[in-house]
C-alpha cells in the first residue's frame, strides 16, 4: 500500500483522522492522557494510549497495513489483464502464466524452478536471463497497480502491496 500509516494525536487532531477517512488511509490513533479512546469500527483504523513503546507502536501499524492491504487481492486473466483493487494493468502473453503463479501464492515465496516452467510453457526456451528480464519488465508494469515484485535471495520472488 502506498499511502502507508498516518499517526494522529486524537483528539488534538481529529480533522487529519476525517481527512483520511476519506481518503482511505490507514490511521492508528495516538490517545493522549486523560482522554477517552476512540470506538474505531473501520478495520484501516486503530489506537493505542500514549506513551507506547515503540514495538506495540509498529505490530499496530503492521497490523493495519494487513488489514488494509488483505482488502485487495490481485487476480489476473487469460487476456492478459492483471486486476488489483480498482486498477488494471495490461501484461503480455508470455507474463500471464508467470503472473498466474504469483497470484496463486499471493504473498508466499514462488520459486525459480515454478517460474521458469511458466516461461518454458510461453517461449519454448529458458535461460536464467529469460526469466530476470520479464520479472524485470513485470516490476514495472505492476507498479501501476500498487503491486510489486521482491526478491527471495537464492529461493525465488514475492508478490505483494507495493508500501513505499
Amino acid at each position: 500500500m502506498s499511502k502507508g500509516v498516518k499517526l494522529i494525536r486524537w483528539p488534538i487532531e481529529a480533522d487529519a483522522r476525517n481527512e483520511c477517512i476519506k481518503a482511505g488511509i490507514p490511521r492508528l490513533l495516538v490517545v493522549e492522557a486523560g482522554n477517552e479512546a476512540p470506538v474505531c469500527v473501520d478495520p484501516t483504523e486503530d489506537w493505542i494510549r500514549a506513551p507506547a513503546p515503540r514495538g506495540d507502536v509498529e505490530a499496530r501499524i503492521q497490523a493495519l497495513t494487513q488489514r488494509a492491504n488483505g482488502r485487495k487481492v490481485p487476480a489476473v486473466d487469460s487476456t492478459g489483464v492483471l486486476y488489483f483493487g480498482t486498477d488494471t494493468v495490461a501484461i503480455s502473453s508470455t507474463q500471464v502464466g508467470i503472473m498466474e503463479q504469483f497470484v496463486a501464492h499471493y504473498g508466499e515465496v514462488v520459486y525459480r524452478s515454478e517460474l521458469e516452467q511458466q516461461v518454458v510453457k510461453a517461449t519454448g526456451t529458458i535461460s536464467r536471463n529469460a526469466l530476470d528480464l520479464q520479472i524485470m519488465r513485470l516490476r514495472r508494469r505492476i507498479a501501476a497497480v500498487g503491486l510489486s515484485i521482491r526478491t527471495v535471495w537464492g529461493r525465488g520472488y514475492i508478490l505483494e502491496p507495493d508500501i513505499a
